[in-house]
C-alpha cells in the first residue's frame, strides 16, 4: 500500500515536470506560485523551467529565515523554484542542496540552475528518507509540501534531524484539511488516501 501511494506520487509530479501545461491532479505553475504569495518581482529572473513546473505548497524560501553564508537543504525541491531563490538569499558564500526523487523534477531545476547561471546549488536525485548528506552538514532545511505525500514521515524526520547542524531550523509547510477531502474520480485509481 505504501509502495502504491509512492509510485502513484512520483508519477504524478514526473508527468507535471514532463508536461505542467495537461491538467494534473495538483495546482501546477506560475498563477499557482503568484497565488501561495510569490511576488512577480520574486519570480523576476528565474527560468520558466523551474517555475512552470512549480508544485508546493506555499512559499517557504521567503518565510524561511535565511541568511547570507547559510547551508540550506531544500526536501523535494521538484523544479527547483524554492532553491534558487535559496541560492540568490544565501549568496555566493552560501550553498543549497535540492534533493527530489524525480529525476524529471532535478531536471527542469537543473535547467532552472543553468539559465540563470545558480553555481552555489547541488542538486541530488534521492528520496527523503535516505538523505545521502553527512549528518550536521545543514544549517536550515526547506519542506515544501512532502510530508502529506510520503508514507514514511517519521523516517523523513529523523534523517532531518540526523543532517542538520545542532541549532539548525527546519522551515516546512504542508496542507492541512479541515473535512475529509473528496478524491476526483481521476484519482481514485491511485490510491492517494488509501
Amino acid at each position: 500500500m505504501a509502495e502504491d501511494l509512492r509510485r502513484a506520487v512520483w508519477a504524478a509530479y514526473s508527468d507535471a515536470a514532463a508536461d505542467p501545461e495537461r491538467a494534473h491532479p495538483f495546482p501546477v505553475g506560475r498563477a499557482f506560485a503568484q497565488g501561495l504569495g510569490y511576488t512577480a518581482d520574486a519570480l523576476e529572473g528565474v527560468p520558466e523551467c523551474s517555475v512552470e513546473a512549480f508544485t508546493g505548497v506555499s512559499n517557504v524560501a521567503f518565510f524561511a529565515d535565511l541568511s547570507a553564508g547559510d547551508t540550506v537543504l531544500d526536501l523535494g525541491c521538484g523544479a527547483g523554484l524554492d532553491s534558487l531563490i535559496a541560492a540568490r538569499r544565501v549568496g555566493n558564500t552560501g550553498r543549497v542542496v535540492g534533493v527530489d526523487f524525480s529525476q524529471l523534477m532535478l531536471d527542469r531545476a537543473r535547467c532552472g540552475a543553468q539559465a540563470a547561471c545558480v553555481r552555489n546549488l547541488a542538486l541530488v536525485l534521492a528520496d527523503g528518507e535516505r538523505l545521502p548528506l553527512a549528518s550536521g552538514s545543514i544549517g536550515v532545511a526547506l519542506v515544501n509540501g512532502i510530508f502529506n505525500l510520503n508514507p514514511a514521515r517519521e523516517a523523513i524526520f529523523a534523517e532531518l534531524a540526523r543532517v542538520l547542524r545542532p541549532g539548525g531550523s527546519v522551515f516546512g509547510a504542508e496542507l492541512v484539511l479541515r473535512e475529509p477531502a473528496r478524491t476526483p474520480p481521476e484519482l481514485d485509481r491511485l490510491h492517494w488516501f488509501a
